[in-house]
């Protein structure tokens, strides 16, 4: 690959102060070279170089929670009842092909490139996504989910997911990583979960959990009752020994919370329970508008962040928010934590990088880090840089690069 020369009106690396008239050069390895003032960054004769007038330039965006495969599925809005939802979404995936599985990852990862978004971390249990990263030349984490809510189920639910990580480790190459999920509290049992965890710890895998994010979740945990409970109870599973644990509480007595687990959602959670998920060093994957789709409530992010947990935006899937708009992501975060708008769009940049646990390689533009970038086309130019990004929509994407490789070019009708 020709090196890659990216000028615009403002940079924004993000870890240091904007840049008017700034420029990045990226190598043929599709790592960063140099950053800086327009004339002061090398033009190498051999380098593509594009020139973005009045165009903002920011690290790739980051989007620690989705759920690519589910793309296209005909399944209806969430509603009051969450257990019924995840009910329907279950039997729309049962329905659908291999094929159509993988047509939806690709589709998928082309609209988070469309969006600006360069990495994902994306759960899901058909393994069509990371086909697509592959395939596709893309960059992410997917977590290979599990489950299994009765005990009984432990060996064959463990004994499927060790066989699909085996069957799926060729695709994680390069930019690609596979992870696990054991899914949620409510859709595994204590036994699976200590299970899942030992055997992420024993192959180095990093591990994503939902955790906390609906009040039937609290009520079978801490007072075994609740639709969830309901529900268990219809199918014969036994309801979790002992109630009066809160979701955390529950996981991190199985061994699951620590330095490579990633939170999703964390909503209903006590000062305790962050002080817990911030003692075991785990990040969070925060999702504020599914969360209000939901009915779910509102994350505690503003606490998170004053204890120093790692902390990224997500959008979750299309059947929770519509359009994975990362940044509407981002301006709702900021009301929720009180942060400026560089605060809100580090949520999807250095912040999402530490969450997955890539903050040396992603999230800001550095030298030595991929040469991943998004180009904005702001509708003002009367605010400063950072909420002028801020303000953007994913029709104001004008192009993504990936390793300094275009993935996304608006295409202008002519």
């Amino acid at each position: 690959m020709r090196p890659c020369r990216l000028a615009a009106e403002w940079v924004l690396p993000v870890a240091a102060p904007p840049i008017e008239r700034g420029a990045v050069l990226i190598g043929s390895d599709g790592r960063i070279e140099a950053v800086g003032a327009d004339h002061r960054v090398p033009r190498p004769p051999e380098a593509v170089e594009e020139q973005y007038d009045g165009g903002l330039l920011l690290p790739g965006l980051i989007n620690t929670h989705t759920h690519l495969e589910l793309t296209g599925l005909a399944e209806g809005p969430p509603g009051a009842d969450f257990t019924g939802w995840i009910l329907g979404v279950r039997q729309a995936k049962a329905a659908r092909s291999p094929e159509a599985f993988d047509q939806a990852a690709r589709r998928g990862l082309e609209a988070c490139w469309a969006a600006g978004v360069t990495t994902v971390a994306d759960t899901g249990d058909s393994g069509a996504v990371i086909r697509a990263l592959a395939e596709l030349g893309g960059s992410g984490i997917v977590y290979h989910e599990v489950f299994g809510p009765h005990p009984g189920q432990v060996a064959e639910s463990l004994a499927g997911l060790r066989a699909a990580v085996s069957r799926l480790a060729r695709y994680a190459a390069g930019r690609v990583r596979i992870g696990v999920s054991p899914h949620a509290p409510y859709t595994v049992s204590g036994e699976l979960y200590a299970a899942t965890s030992a055997y992420a710890a024993d192959e180095g895998l990093p591990l994503a959990v939902h955790l906390a994010e609906s009040r039937a979740e609290s009520e079978l945990l801490e007072q075994g009752h609740g639709t969830f409970a309901e529900a268990w109870a219809r199918r014969g599973i036994p309801r979790p020994p002992g109630p009066g644990r809160t979701p955390v509480e529950w996981l991190d007595a199985h061994g699951v919370l620590g330095e490579r687990t990633l939170c999703i959602h964390l909503v209903q959670v006590s000062a305790g329970d962050l002080d817990r998920v911030a003692a075991r060093g785990a990040a969070v994957a925060h999702c504020p508008l599914s969360n209000r789709a939901h009915g779910h409530g509102a994350a505690p992010l503003g606490a998170m962040l004053r204890r120093g947990l790692r902390v990224g935006v997500g959008t979750d899937s299309v059947l929770s928010v519509g359009a994975l708009d990362l940044l509407a992501e981002a301006r709702a975060a900021r009301v929720l934590g009180g942060l400026d708008a560089a605060g809100a769009l580090a949520l999807c940049t250095t912040g999402a990088a530490a969450a997955i646990g890539l903050a040396g390689e992603i999230g800001g533009l550095q030298p030595g880090r991929w040469g991943d970038c998004v180009v904005l086309q702001p509708r003002t130019s009367k605010l400063s840089p950072e909420e002028r990004a801020l303000a953007c929509a994913p029709e104001d994407v004008v192009a993504t690069y990936l390793g300094g490789r275009a993935v996304y070019r608006l295409r202008v009708a002519s």
